[in-house]
């Protein structure tokens, strides 16, 4: 009976809300059946619609503080909430493209079997979480105020950082993904818990280091 319990759930199609109750069990079914496609066009729109809500959030007020000229500000805060809306259809897309490749090449220097779709499919899955993150986030933004690059969920928000920097890296749904990476490598990929950790911290600490930079580049204090 248990048995029969157990080839009926990997039959059945991974579920992107089961990546919040029921990872492990989403993981397996995308090793078994990976969907690509429909999760990934669900995530875009979800991605449309968090990065609607910054793009709201976005003010003047904002671009003046940094340093675009008052004549210029409508017109540049225009092009910035149409540019910042149409990258809520492509950063998903090419995100998880990225990753997946990547991470292919490290399983299978590891000697994995897992495909370049099965992959393709667990990050997508993955980024049900992020896109979760950014709609409250941005929400939030949209109807509190303040910067929308500052997640409340991230330390930069919980400490009330003027600039989001390394601090706004460290962020709740962030670490989750990360986690989830983590399990999902080990279960999808086949890779050693080891491994699959080391591979997942290594990408967090990727986009930290990203911020790190970014926030170098603004000429802003490192925290």
């Amino acid at each position: 009976m248990e048995l029969q319990k157990e080839v009926k759930t990997m039959n059945e199609s991974p579920k992107l809300l089961g990546m919040f109750t029921s990872p492990g069990v989403q993981f397996e079914r995308i090793k078994q059946s990976p969907k690509v496609w429909v999760p990934l066009f669900i995530i875009s729109i979800l991605y449309v619609i968090g990065m609607a809500f910054m793009a709201l959030s976005m003010d003047a007020n904002t671009l003046i503080e940094q340093g675009v000229p008052e004549d210029q500000v409508d017109l540049v805060l225009t092009i910035t909430k149409v540019t910042v809306a149409v990258t809520g259809i492509i950063a998903p897309i090419i995100g998880v493209l990225i990753s997946s490749a990547i991470q292919l090449a490290i399983a299978k220097m590891a000697s994995s079997t897992v495909s370049f779709k099965q992959l393709l499919s667990m990050n997508t899955f993955i980024m049900i979480i992020g896109a979760a993150g950014l709609i409250l986030n941005m929400g939030i933004r949209y109807a509190i105020g303040g910067d929308p690059e500052i997640y409340i969920t991230s330390l930069a928000g919980l400490l009330n950082q003027e600039k989001a920097g390394v601090l706004g890296s460290i962020e709740v749904f962030g670490i989750w993904s990360a986690v989830l990476t983590a399990l999902g490598l080990h279960k999808t990929a086949q890779l050693s818990k080891g491994l699959a950790w080391t591979v997942a911290i290594i990408f967090f600490l990727i986009s930290i280091g990203f911020a790190l930079v970014g926030t170098l580049l603004q000429g802003a204090p490192k925290l």
